[in-house]
């Protein structure tokens, strides 16, 4: 009996990891074996879970043992709450011990799940961004830096460690009952908007990552590649369809009124993230339909929606 195809997934305690997990794993049989500071309650008994940090000997064990065929990377930390030592550290370090193993212990393939968001939202972008346009999020917004540098990370190991088939996907806004801004921010009741502005968003069903990441393990796959959905839409005409109320705030007010009540605790909006409901950034998805292959396959309506499913 041939032997099934083992892929090391992090960040595999969180939804959008447990999504990607059962889809390799009952879909298309794959071993699993995941990674994460967190535990795993309700796991499958087959699929493995090591409760380990990024950057201890035990997380290098589970290289260290051999026969894995893929590295699916998706336990980047983001709590605007923690302090931006430990994510550094986290981040930054955790990714370049992963990658480390990867190549001492001849991983033949790793998948980074990077984020649009890294060309960073601005006054100045032309209408879509493509895989060679600048990193420029850190510039506005600080907290960006660790995807930005993970991001650099995993393009120059994707350079340098030519035998490993890297994959970067530099996703839109990824929406979905999960705990990340865009979903976050559609889930509030009167999400706060500027006025004198509404940008076009992109936003892609939390199915179709999964999709996505499936197609970028496929052999031969190599490359950067942004990842986008069924189409742009106002962020107003968003909040329209999902029947939200929006509190619009006066561009000047809008950080101080924020930043104060994010630090009372009244919100869970973090100020920094001002410029993402403020300036376009939107991105090209041209390449990945070509060399992937991937199209998404939830409409419009259903991805805005899925905001809202349960969790």
């Amino acid at each position: 009996m041939p032997r099934l195809r083992k892929v090391v997934i992090t960040g595999i305690s969180g939804r959008l990891g447990r999504i990607v997990a059962r889809r390799l794993h009952h879909e298309l049989e794959w071993q699993i074996v995941g990674l994460d500071r967190r535990p795993m309650p309700g796991r499958p008994k087959d699929i493995e879970h090591h409760q380990v940090d990024l950057r201890s000997k035990k997380a290098r064990d589970v290289f260290r043992v051999g026969d894995v065929d893929a590295l699916i990377h998706l336990g980047v930390m983001h709590d605007p709450r923690a302090r931006p030592a430990e994510l550094y550290s986290w981040n930054i370090t955790g990714t370049t011990k992963l990658l480390e193993y990867c190549q001492a212990y001849k991983v033949p393939k790793v998948v980074l799940l990077s984020s649009a968001n890294v060309y960073g939202p601005r006054p100045d972008n032309p209408q879509f961004l493509t895989e060679d346009a600048p990193l420029l999020a850190a510039q506005r917004f600080p907290q960006m830096r660790d995807l930005v540098e993970i991001d650099h990370l995993v393009s120059t190991f994707l350079w340098r460690a030519r035998e490993i088939e890297t994959v970067i996907l530099r996703s839109v806004h990824i929406v979905g009952p999960v705990h990340n801004a865009p979903s976050n921010y559609l889930r509030i009741e009167r999400p706060p908007v500027l006025l004198g502005f509404d940008p076009m968003v992109q936003l892609i069903h939390y199915q179709d990552i999964a999709e996505a990441i499936v197609c970028a393990l496929e052999p031969g796959r190599r490359g950067i590649y942004n990842i986008t959905g069924p189409g742009e839409v106002p962020l107003s005409a968003v909040l329209t369809e999902l029947r939200r109320e929006p509190l619009a705030i006066p561009h000047p007010l809008a950080k101080p009124l924020l930043s104060f009540a994010f630090r009372l605790g009244y919100s869970s909006f973090p100020v920094a993230e001002l410029d993402f409901i403020r300036y376009v950034c939107m991105v090209d998805g041209r390449r990945a339909s070509a060399e992937l292959g991937f199209r998404p396959r939830y409409g419009l309506r259903e991805t805005i929606h899925a905001v809202d499913e349960p969790a």
